[in-house]
């Protein structure tokens, strides 16, 4: 189904119970770019009180109930994943991708949290190199997945980022983006294609409130390539937009706290008043 204001964007990963990332963090930021999305629930992530226990699985059963409803009464456009966390849950999301007609894949392998928490077994991700990598229009790992994808290669620099991209698209994606945040200086990511090597960068954001960030940008790549942006121009959009979103983050607590994703909307508002207001006073 198509809304009469958005393509429909499916969405397919964990619930963090922070509201700062997963799947809450892409709905927001779907909304924000003005597409649809849904999402399937592959697990839920919270530290249990007393049991220390903090990754909380579904069921392949649900996983495929959600994914049937999504598809049956909607429909989609696109589709992303982010932390699929078992062999098992990978391989289903895989079978269930392949038999589908999405036309749009961005696989986030989300593997490792913001403060170097674990998201990924230890076996399932040969799983996730060999059935959901070759799926992908894009894979986006951050500078710690790409190093975990690549059999614990080092990865410290933008050369080294380079060709890590160049070595993961042999794993079958049609372009592999590479995030630097991780890294010290200007927060470069590198895009490659299979012929050309493309640097982004955008400022560094003095802040630890960046919960999230890794899904924002993944999930607005999907938004910007389901309204029909290449990928090159899709990526820069959605850079653009997880920095402003970071450079406003916040938090309630002492807890590192998430970006704000309607930061880029806000501060079009704040201008475009600002604007009125001086036209008005002339």
């Amino acid at each position: 189904m198509h809304n009469e204001f958005a393509n429909t964007c499916y969405h397919n990963r964990r619930v963090c119970s922070r509201g700062s990332a997963g799947i809450q963090a892409d709905l927001k930021t779907f909304q924000e770019l003005d597409v649809y999305g849904m999402s399937v629930v592959t697990a839920i992530v919270a530290r249990h009180p007393d049991t220390d226990k903090n990754v909380h699985l579904q069921t392949i059963e649900a996983i495929e109930a959600q994914f049937a409803t999504a598809m049956k009464q909607v429909g989609t456009d696109a589709l992303k994943t982010g932390m699929l966390f078992s062999k098992e849950i990978i391989e289903k999301a895989a079978d269930l991708i392949a038999s589908s007609s999405v036309k749009v894949k961005v696989v986030d392998p989300v593997m490792v949290g913001k403060l170097d928490s674990k998201l990924l077994a230890d076996d399932a991700i040969d799983v996730l190199k060999e059935k959901l990598v070759p799926l992908a229009d894009v894979i986006t790992p951050n500078v710690p997945e790409a190093s975990y994808l690549l059999v614990g290669r080092e990865v410290k620099t933008v050369e080294d980022m380079k060709q890590a991209a160049v070595d993961l698209y042999d794993l079958g994606p049609q372009y592999v983006l590479v995030k630097g945040g991780r890294l010290k200086g200007e927060a470069v990511d590198v895009l490659y294609d299979g012929e050309t090597l493309t640097a982004f960068e955008a400022p560094r954001i003095d802040t630890e409130n960046t919960s999230g960030a890794g899904c924002t940008y993944s999930a607005a790549i999907t938004a910007y390539m389901t309204k029909g942006y290449s990928m090159p121009e899709a990526v820069r959009l959605a850079k653009s937009f997880v920095t402003t979103a970071i450079e406003y983050g916040f938090t309630y607590t002492e807890m590192v706290g998430p970006t704000y994703h309607a930061a880029e909307r806000m501060q079009g508002e704040a201008h475009r008043i600002k604007v009125e207001e001086l036209q008005a006073s002339k």
